[in-house]
């Protein structure tokens, strides 16, 4: 009889959430179409002085749980990364303030890419990032996961 392979015991895996708050304003706008025609695909969002919102981020990563320490990543770091990040959007009306929707709506599935492509690059190693869930009101949300 062969011998019997030794049991390695895998770390067990978690997903972690962290809320964020910032707040932006935005318009809906393709230059491309007339005003009439702005109003009725996009209606008040076609303002052209544009709207704001209180934005919720949730940040989610999944990783094993370290042993040492409990936790699959330390908070702080996450906090540091994605505070950093929304800087360039809190109080800011992302058309005009930010160079991310210049040629891009700011609808909140787009702002929901754009801050993945800004947060997941900078995370420490470990955890992947999972999942964002961008909160435009309390009623609408976008989720992305780095286009899988």
């Amino acid at each position: 009889m062969p011998p019997r392979a030794a049991k390695t015991a895998a770390l067990p895996l978690a997903t972690l959430t962290k809320a964020f708050e910032f707040s932006a304003s935005h318009r809906y706008h393709r230059p491309q179409w007339s005003d009439e025609e702005n109003r009725r695909v996009f209606g008040a969002c076609a303002n052209p002085n544009g709207h704001g919102h209180n934005y919720m981020l949730e940040v989610t990563l999944t990783g094993p749980i370290d042993p040492v320490t409990g936790m699959i990543i330390n908070l702080v770091d996450v906090k540091a990364v994605v505070e950093q990040v929304l800087e360039e959007f809190d109080h800011k009306h992302l058309n005009k303030d930010t160079p991310y929707f210049r040629d891009r709506i700011p609808t909140t599935e787009n702002l929901a890419i754009t801050l993945w492509e800004r947060i997941a690059p900078q995370l420490p190693p470990g955890p992947i990032l999972h999942n964002l869930r961008l909160h435009e009101d309390e009623d609408l949300y976008a989720d992305y996961r780095g286009g899988a």
